[in-house]
């Protein structure tokens, strides 16, 4: 029998394979290369294959930086880069065309010539102001974007570039919108004004269309490693386009996939760090193990016995993955672990999205330890307090009274995290409290890892099973 599976392992290793191909939409950018990484053609195609396309390349200009800064640049003749985008047509089935830093008026000029020709949707990212606030073009170039523009189906201009092309100073959401209906004149079909240079805890990016306004807004993350988000943002909605999707849908894709990208940046050169352009495809690889460790978790639970420590209202056991930002990207117990008369069960599977109130509080908690991956709700009562001495980190009490009306359940959650960091000065390994009226008592294990997470719930449990 072992030579016989053996003969036939051997034969499978030296026969031919089946090709088993994948078919992808093509997007194509035409922009400058970053030897950062960061930025430029780099950036949009790390975003295009996060984003379910293939992306293709027209290469402008060749550029030498780093995470502090530019050292030099070179532009290609426009007979190269003509080269390049007749290349790429003529063999590939493009669905979209995305424009980054063009260089030079000749490249735009020749580039907007090709774009009228296209029955594509293009997305013109107007690289024309330096994040010090230079010039980057020639009046000439600038002057030839207006022709781009006209063959655009958007525009993706920063504040400082929406001035350039419109002369209207954005300061505000409102001067943004002001620019953004001027820029439909120029013919192109839509503009998104981004706020990310105009003040404020939130960004807000203004798409202006000839059917009105929409705002795409988020809250502003406090860093300094946003090199090459524009970049970012106009690949991303680039790929959406080439994927079918609808320009409203493309633009909050692109939006969502940028600021999580900015949040979860890479700690990479000696600078601010790189836009992470893989964040989202990352955080689809990571569901499944989160998952898994999320039954691991339940397992051990069921097996040790938990019942000690479960609340009234059944336990719960979340798991995120390590870039999630809403409920849908946690992973949880469908029903809640409930208490048997021979123990603890899960009521149903583990599933994304099963957990509303813990996992707010663990998404919440995230955004002050980042790390914190697992939270379990556990019961409260004076024997739970006594047994925090089991921990291996601070308990931290909050007083329910006084948290905020709840206009949505995220918003009070958010309080409680603040409150529970503010008081414990610290990452809390438990955060409870005394409950109020319609309210149970309540304790919210958190920990980096499910393996932390267990041993701080089961340490809890032998200590209540020792009384």
């Amino acid at each position: 029998m072992r030579k016989s599976v053996m003969s036939w392992l051997y034969h499978v290793m030296i026969m031919a394979r089946t090709p088993a191909p994948d078919s992808r939409p093509v997007a194509l950018t035409v922009a400058g290369s970053d030897s950062g990484g960061g930025a430029g053609i780099q950036a949009d195609l790390k975003t295009m294959e996060s984003l379910g396309t293939f992306g293709t390349s027209a290469l402008t200009a060749v550029t030498a930086q780093h995470t502090r800064g530019v050292e030099s640049s070179f532009v290609l003749p426009v007979e190269e880069v003509e080269a390049q985008i007749a290349a790429v047509l003529s063999d590939f089935d493009v669905r979209a065309v995305k424009t980054g830093m063009l260089g030079t008026e000749p490249v735009v000029a020749s580039v907007a010539d090709r774009a009228a020709d296209l029955d594509v949707p293009l997305v013109v990212d107007p690289v024309m102001v330096a994040a010090t606030g230079d010039r980057l073009l020639d009046p000439g170039a600038e002057d030839a974007y207006g022709d781009l523009l006209a063959a655009a189906t958007l525009a993706t201009p920063n504040a400082d570039e929406a001035e350039v092309l419109t002369g209207i100073e954005v300061v505000d959401h409102a001067s943004a919108v002001e620019a953004g209906e001027r820029l439909l004149e120029t013919g192109v079909d839509a503009a998104l004004v981004k706020g990310g240079h105009v003040p404020g805890d939130a960004v807000r990016d203004a798409l202006v269309t000839h059917d009105g306004v929409e705002t795409f807004e988020h809250a502003r993350v406090d860093t300094d490693a946003t090199h090459g988000s524009g970049c970012t943002l106009a690949s991303a909605i680039a790929a959406r386009l080439a994927c079918g999707d609808g320009l409203d849908d493309a633009v909050e894709a692109g939006v969502s996939f940028l600021a999580r990208a900015v949040r979860y940046h890479l700690d990479v050169g000696e600078g601010p760090g790189a836009v992470h352009h893989l964040s989202a495809l990352r955080d689809r690889a990571a569901r499944q193990p989160t998952a898994e460790a999320v039954e691991g978790v339940v397992r051990r639970f069921v097996d040790a016995d938990v019942s000690a420590v479960v609340p009234e209202v059944g336990m719960n056991v979340v798991g995120a993955t390590p870039y999630a930002e809403s409920p849908g990207e946690t992973a949880a117990v469908e029903g809640r672990i409930t208490r048997t008369l021979s123990g603890v069960a899960p009521n149903r599977g583990v599933r994304f999205g099963a957990s509303s109130h813990v996992a707010r509080f663990l998404l919440s908690a995230r955004e002050f330890d980042p790390s914190l991956r697992f939270a379990v709700n556990c019961r409260f009562d004076d024997d739970v307090e006594a047994a925090f001495s089991e921990l291996d980190g601070t308990a931290v009490e909050l007083d329910r009274s006084a948290e905020p009306d709840p206009g949505t359940e995220g918003s009070t959650m958010g309080w409680a995290a603040r409150r529970a960091f503010e008081r414990a000065g610290e990452t809390p390994a438990a955060v409870y409290d005394r409950g109020d009226v319609g309210k149970e008592a309540i304790t919210r294990v958190l920990a980096p890892d499910a393996g932390t997470a267990v041993s701080r719930v089961l340490g809890l449990a032998e200590a209540l099973g020792e009384e």
